[in-house]
């Protein structure tokens, strides 16, 4: 690849706009080789290690693959028109324009994948592939015999759904949380379930999509998937 000038290049990467790269440039947050950059300069990517941040330059064609732990008070867009924060603020610095995978609603949290890869994303989402989503979900109401309930529910709304796997993880006399895997991605799905179930959803956090576990990743923080877990996504 030719020399072209860092703003150009920064735009090309789908990090932010050339506007929005001259104003870093400007503020000094671009490095070339280790060097702060100037506006006006060029470089060659295949040369020159441009940073931003402090990150590496990700070049328009490579993938990237996050994990993100959603926080509540979130919505899973690029840019809101009512002004809400949006998962794009927590990945900015990632250093690429990736896209959420699948939803997770305002009031939700924990695990959701961003990608730029629109032919693993489509993999995720396609109905054929069944992919597994577990959601621990904190409820409230008459909790004794809800998991069975939850659990033999074959339409919601009158749409048809997939029995869900249902687990009691712990339970007071009007309180439980319960482990919950569906194999759909429906609006809401698990908030109307529970709605059904007479239930009231004090708290939803999803914890495990395909073989991908959330573990200890702190709220708010993302991380490039391994090998082995980009590999065991594409497996099925």
């Amino acid at each position: 690849m030719a020399e072209a000038r860092i703003q150009k290049l920064i735009a090309e990467s789908g990090l932010c706009s050339r506007r929005t790269a001259e104003q870093c440039i400007a503020a000094g947050r671009v490095h070339v080789n280790g060097k702060t950059a100037l506006l006006g300069q060029k470089a060659d990517p295949e040369v020159d290690e441009i940073t931003v941040d402090g990150r590496p330059l990700t070049q328009e064609g490579q993938k990237r693959y996050l994990m993100l732990n959603k926080p509540r008070g979130y919505v899973c867009t690029l840019s809101d028109e009512k002004g809400r924060k949006t998962v794009a603020e927590l990945v900015r610095n990632c250093g690429a324009r990736v896209y959420p995978v699948g939803r997770l609603d305002l009031d939700s949290e924990g695990l959701l994948l961003l990608t730029n890869d629109g032919e693993w994303m489509q993999h995720l989402l396609h109905p054929r592939y069944e992919v597994n989503k577990v959601y621990e979900v904190s409820v409230a109401g008459e909790v004794r015999g809800a998991a069975e309930v939850l659990a033999s529910m074959t339409q919601l709304d009158g749409e048809p759904i997939r029995p869900a796997q249902v687990r009691v993880l712990r339970q007071g006399r009007d309180t439980a949380v319960l482990s919950i895997t569906i194999h759909e991605g429906k609006n809401r799905q698990i908030r109307r379930m529970c709605a059904t179930a007479g239930l009231h959803v004090k708290r939803l956090k999803r914890v495990q999509e395909h073989a991908l576990k959330l573990g200890a990743l702190p709220v708010g923080v993302w991380r490039d998937l391994t090998e082995q877990e980009l590999h065991a996504t594409k497996s099925k």
